[in-house]
């Protein structure tokens, strides 16, 4: 049975209207600080509205994967505390935290952020491996554009540690990880017909399609997921794409 609210945000989505008074392709306030964990490689904190996210970013020495022996890796991995939502329980990741993860690391694998074959220490032997670790501090909507420009941020402004061939000295840094570009999620959400960028979490709880497109500077799109069962036409994959690019260009800038 639909709830009262629920009837309100598909009213005014069919006015192209929201119930927080946002126009259909405008963000909540954003604010992104930059390498806030003292201890890590790279950190970014993002507030999209009431939505806060931590990220941060650390390296480590290991072994390549065998079927790309001359290659970093990258590990992606999202905690959601029930602290942040009452919608979150306690135990191992769960499919919403799953998802989470792997849209992040397919924007930042697809694009080819980095270049992952400078990573290389010694072939077939050692190379470095990326963590990224997100944890939400508050859920109130989008957690994948958040995350993913959070990982971003973190990236680029990574320091990586010196490496003596032993171990990892974490107080010498030697430079910034091979970063070739900046992919930048943009999530969409079909309600009434209409797509709406920055979904909010009474957003989200309204039936409907959920679209994510990661870009690069160029306005090429590096990945794609699509979420929950209502279906997008054709026009509206096209538009999407369109106001992803539009919107990518812009929070790029905060990076």
């Amino acid at each position: 049975m639909m709830v009262v609210q629920d009837e309100r945000i598909i009213s005014l989505a069919s006015k192209d209207k929201r119930l927080d008074g946002r126009k259909p392709d405008e963000f909540r306030k954003l604010e992104v600080e930059k390498n806030p964990i003292e201890n890590a490689e790279g950190s970014a904190r993002v507030k999209l509205g009431k939505t806060d996210v931590l990220v941060g970013v650390k390296l480590g020495v290991g072994e390549p994967f065998p079927d790309k022996p001359n290659d970093g890796i990258l590990i992606v991995t999202a905690e959601l505390s029930p602290l942040a939502s009452p919608k979150f329980e306690l135990g191992p990741p769960r499919e919403n935290a799953i998802e989470l993860a792997r849209v992040v690391d397919r924007g930042i694998r697809e694009s080819k952020m980095i270049d992952t074959e400078k990573l290389c220490i010694k072939k077939k032997e050692l190379v470095w491996t990326i963590f990224v670790d997100i944890s939400i501090i508050n859920h109130d909507g989008n957690l994948i554009d958040a995350a993913a420009l959070g990982a971003t941020t973190a990236l680029v402004n990574a320091m990586m540690p010196e490496y003596d061939g032993e171990k990892v000295n974490i107080e010498k840094k030697t430079g910034k990880l091979p970063i070739t570009c900046q992919p930048i999620a943009v999530t969409l959400r079909k309600i009434a017909g209409k797509l709406f960028v920055d979904p909010s979490a009474e957003e989200e709880a309204v039936k409907g399609a959920r679209l994510t497109v990661t870009t690069n500077e160029k306005g090429n799109i590096c990945a794609l997921q699509k979420g929950e069962t209502i279906p997008l036409t054709l026009d509206e994959v096209k538009q999407a794409f369109d106001i992803s690019v539009k919107k990518g260009k812009e929070l790029r800038k905060v990076l």
